[in-house]
């Protein structure tokens, strides 16, 4: 284990599958009105345990991490594949760019004059807070099958591999949900979904373009329930900066260096995720084609 604080860790797994078991056996018992955002909060929140778990956390053997999360049970999105693409997103230097960084949310000027208006209008509506949450999941995993399916064609094994593994993953869930389970596959697919939309108020804004890498990277001060299903990620710029940081030291190294990372990312910051909804609910926050790649018509 790398530090003695990583029980931390280990404990929230716990109580994350545990929850988890509870609510989805007892569903039936505690109502759709609290079983089923019980359930996305955990889907959520394993999530965002999966990224700590890719960035060496508890342990330090890779193999053993990736046991810790091996459930799936978000369903949608492969760890595997979701590991590789992260980490490719964690060479700064390509930070938003549309060809270089997978997590970007951006197009290619070109790619963006090609579009036909129907979805340009969706893209732009994705651009809102809302928009990223009704329609940011089904773009996102859409984009990322196809990219999948074309290096699936062209005999890539490691794909192939991590899609493997998510099927062997996702069949405990769908076995106890089938069970034990009291949850119709409808709502748990629609908790699955709801889990990444939850996700995307975090990814929303996380990344700005800006000429300055640095100033690629947002602040977002918050302390309450969605900071700790992110897992403190929200602090954004101080994880590219210290991405081995474990997510119960990133509030505390802020608060010790804010001064720091507030000059070193030219103040991208809000104080939290309600002025986050105030701010970019319906509007858009950035337009869809890169800004600084060129001008779009």
């Amino acid at each position: 284990m790398n530090t003695n604080g990583e029980w931390r860790t280990l404990g929230l797994l716990g109580g994350c599958y545990a929850i988890w078991l509870v609510v989805t056996a007892h569903a039936d018992v505690l109502g759709p009105w609290l079983a089923l955002p019980l359930i996305t909060l955990t889907i959520t929140l394993h999530s965002s345990l999966q990224h700590e778990v890719l960035h060496g956390h508890p342990f330090r053997d890779e193999a053993l991490n990736a046991a810790l999360v091996f459930p799936a049970l978000g369903l949608l999105i492969p760890y595997q594949r979701f590991r590789a693409l992260h980490l490719a997103h964690h060479r700064d230097t390509n930070l938003t760019d549309p060809h270089d960084d997978p997590e970007s949310s951006y197009l290619d000027p070109a790619a963006w004059r090609r579009l036909s208006w129907p979805i340009r209008a969706a893209l732009r509506f994705n651009n809102t807070l809302l928009g990223r949450m009704i329609l940011g999941p089904a773009i996102a995993t859409a984009r990322m099958y196809r990219s999948d399916l074309r290096l699936l064609a062209k005999g890539d094994r490691a794909v192939a591999r991590a899609w493997l593994l998510h099927a062997i993953g996702a069949v405990p869930v769908v076995l106890w949900l089938s069970t034990a389970g009291e949850v119709s596959a409808a709502s748990y697919a629609l908790c699955a979904y709801l889990g990444l939309s939850i996700l995307n108020v975090r990814t929303f804004l996380e990344h700005r373009a800006d000429e300055s890498v640095q100033g690629r990277c947002v602040i977002v001060e918050d302390r309450g329930l969605l900071a700790l299903l992110f897992l403190n990620n929200n602090f954004h710029a101080v994880h590219h900066a210290r991405p081995k940081l474990p997510w119960y030291a990133i509030p505390r190294h802020y608060s010790e260096n804010r001064e720091h990372f507030l000059a070193l990312n030219r103040n991208y910051r809000f104080t939290s995720y309600a002025e986050v909804f105030r701010r970019y609910a319906l509007r858009q926050k950035e337009p869809v084609a890169h800004p600084l790649m060129a001008t779009t018509a």
